[in-house]
């Protein structure tokens, strides 16, 4: 596609007027317009053309802006429709956005409007561009399809990956609970020869630390009360294959050695029988800071080294604020049925400058949570979770100052726990003091909220 073809717009609209002025405040912004009067000669020409812009009237004599919305995204589903419906018939907008328009204007619209609505166009379709020219530039047997990022920061830890997916080295992905290391982990394995084994997660903080070497190594019958009969553990599930492990940082340090063994010797011993051969490459992931933990003594140096052969560091969703608005509309086609969702530029904008200490996690759940509560068509910041519109804040003295439309108690919950947390210099045992709750009461709503130190 060549730049010009990049900035072509096709207009559909039988006034002549309104069309005229149209495509005069359009070329002076330097696109290329052709404009027809009425749908079927509209369609004719983005057949001949295939714009990746069209702006097109709703109500219009013989074939209506519907039917040449509903055309062109059958035949081209990647092409921006603008529809422009007439002021107090915004509801007809509405439809047309469910129906796949990207956006809409009202009658009568400034030529700011105009030129803005129509440059947002043009800056989504590069981004979607940019994306798809990235991932190509990747080796075609990775899967990056859930992994959405265009920023220079998501580019670095792609090219790692593929440099790396074809070998047998072990990895540590470290960064943030929520940026997404289970998905890197899932794309090493899909872009090795290892493809069409197995690949095992196991997440070592979920599993309790008396059942974790049995979850691992497997145990056979009579070990211990309870074992029945044999079992297979994780080690050998992905015999072949990939293990990933997840939270390798809250993995005890008894079992460390075993975990090394297994590394050295690429031989398992389950829980009270004989050793055995297994072939697994091993993928690990955490959150933590895993060279405090060695300093402190919590975290065996020989097992850091064997793991981390090759580090992959995720950065956290503020670091690379570019990739927010492309994920919000992946989630808003992934949570609103397919179909497209407005979002007014001021939201947007809150969302990209919040710091979202969840991650992609978090970011999910808000817009979600945006699309079931939503009061209109248009997701406004009235839709905002407080936290991120800035609506609510703890304020010094202990006093709330909570929004007149409510606020959920869960999230009051979570931020007296990371501000707790904060203070205590994330000293859980002073933290739990400060909430006056039990230390176990603190771990509890760390784990229930996703809370972790950033690495």
């Amino acid at each position: 596609m060549t730049n010009d073809d990049f900035k072509t717009v096709l207009i559909i609209d039988d006034d002549d007027s309104l069309r005229r002025v149209t495509e005069y405040t359009l070329q002076e912004t330097g696109c290329r317009v052709i404009s027809a009067s009425d749908g079927h000669e509209g369609l004719r020409l983005f057949e001949l053309e295939k714009p990746p812009v069209v702006i097109t009237d709703i109500q219009m004599p013989g074939l209506s802006g519907y039917e040449v919305l509903k055309r062109i995204k059958e035949e081209a589903p990647e092409t921006l429709v603008v529809v422009i419906t007439a002021f107090g018939t915004v509801e007809k907008a509405v439809e047309a956005m469910k129906l796949g328009a990207h956006d809409y204007l009202t009658k009568p619209f400034s030529r700011d409007e105009l030129r803005l609505t129509v440059d947002k166009a043009f800056s989504y379709c590069g981004l979607k561009e940019e994306n798809v020219r990235l991932r190509e530039q990747l080796t075609e047997k990775i899967d990056f399809t859930h992994i959405i990022g265009i920023s220079d920061e998501m580019q670095q830890v792609f090219g790692i990956v593929r440099r790396v997916a074809a070998s047998e080295a072990t990895v540590l992905i470290t960064g943030e609970s929520g940026t997404g290391k289970e998905l890197i982990a899932k794309a090493i394995h899909h872009g090795s020869d290892r493809r069409q084994e197995p690949f095992i997660p196991v997440n070592c903080a979920a599993i309790p630390a008396d059942l974790l070497e049995s979850e691992l190594f497997g145990h056979v019958k009579g070990a211990f009360t309870g074992a029945v009969k044999d079992r297979k553990g994780k080690f050998e599930m992905a015999d072949g294959g990939t293990l990933f492990l997840d939270e390798v940082g809250d993995l005890p340090l008894e079992l460390q050695p075993k975990l090394l063994r297994a590394l050295q010797e690429r031989e398992i011993e389950p829980v009270g029988g004989a050793s055995r051969k297994i072939d697994v490459r091993l993928v690990a992931a955490t959150n933590r800071d895993l060279e405090a933990d060695m300093a402190g003594g919590n975290f065996r140096e020989d097992l850091y080294y064997r793991l981390a052969v090759i580090p992959v560091h995720l950065p956290a969703l503020r670091e690379r604020r570019a990739d927010i608005p492309l994920l919000v509309q992946h989630f808003l086609g992934k949570h609103g049925g397919g179909t497209g969702i407005p979002v007014a530029d001021r939201t947007m904008e809150a969302l990209t400058a919040y710091d979202w200490p969840g991650n992609v996690r978090e970011l999910e759940n808000a817009v979600e949570r945006m699309i079931i509560l939503r009061r209109g068509e248009v997701l406004e910041e009235r839709d905002l979770p407080p936290k991120i519109s800035g609506r609510a804040r703890p304020v010094a003295g202990g006093v709330l100052n909570l929004p007149d439309d409510g606020y959920p108690l869960e999230e009051l919950e979570k931020e007296a726990v990371m501000e707790a947390l904060r203070r205590c210099d994330w000293n859980q045992t002073r933290a739990a003091a400060f909430l006056r709750i039990p230390r176990h009461t603190l771990i509890y709503r760390m784990e229930k909220y996703g809370i972790a130190r950033n690495a």
